[in-house]
């Protein structure tokens, strides 16, 4: 069952699992929103239960209303390893609002990630230029003269280290977004990811088991309806991030 962090009429937010899609998917597996009009279904009738009497008689006199899917906006997405804060509008006006907000940028997401090795500094930025193989889902740094290049940047902080085991625990803010954005950049500085098998080669041979370690810790908007700042966030757990308390 997924986590809900806050819901209301307009909007809801919730966690993803790693390994879940953000959407649905050819493939028939789980998607956050099935799971999301799931929960949406459950509680509307945990409601109508709840409410008894003349609301069920009434309820029960529309079954077409009772039993209607619910309406569930994707506003942005989350590769399918990356677990994370992710909101869902739930109606289409919110939708339409949130997705020009994500837009025009006005949605700031923060993220975590456990790197192999530690940066020079505790504070930097990656600006690099990266290409996308959408046929085969990967993406790498190449240099000014490749014509399909776009410019990656993103800014970090280390915000936790475990000497022991060589890793460090960063705090990540994308300035662009491209794809597999910090993979690729952070393993193109030698910083590859825990438990990234498709840019970190040595992750299987050190018997790196478990989720990848990158999370959305954080998702900052303006709520659709009241205008006013919303920030929801959640501590990722599990994996690589369980060394750092």
């Amino acid at each position: 069952m997924i986590k809900i962090l806050y819901e209301d009429d307009a909007v809801l937010a919730a966690v993803k699992p790693a390994g879940l899609e953000s959407q649905a998917s050819r493939k028939l597996e789980p998607d956050m929103v099935s799971e999301i009009k799931n929960y949406l279904l459950r509680s509307r009738r945990r409601q109508e239960r709840q409410a008894g009497g003349n609301l069920s008689t009434k309820m029960s006199t529309n079954s077409s209303t009772q039993d209607q899917e619910p309406y569930v906006g994707v506003i942005h997405r989350l590769d399918k390893p990356v677990s994370g804060v992710m909101v869902y509008a739930k109606t289409k006006e919110a939708a339409a609002f949130l997705s020009k907000e994500v837009q025009e940028h006005r949605v700031t997401k923060i993220y975590h990630a456990v790197v192999c090795g530690k940066p020079v500094d505790n504070v930097g930025n990656f600006v690099d230029r990266l290409s996308m193989d959408r046929e085969n889902n990967y993406s790498r740094i190449v240099d000014n003269s490749e014509p399909a290049g776009k410019t990656a940047e993103l800014s970090y902080r280390v915000i936790g280290e475990n000497e022991e085991k060589g890793l460090t625990l960063v705090e990540i803010h994308l300035k662009t977004g491209r794809h597999h954005q910090i993979r690729v950049q952070f393993a193109g500085h030698g910083l590859p990811l825990w438990g990234d098998t498709k840019y970190n080669p040595d992750a299987l041979k050190r018997g790196e088991k478990g989720p990848l370690a990158l999370a959305a810790v954080s998702l900052s908007f303006v709520h659709p309806v009241t205008k006013e700042p919303m920030t929801v966030s959640m501590r990722p757990q599990g994996g690589a991030f369980r060394l750092f308390p």
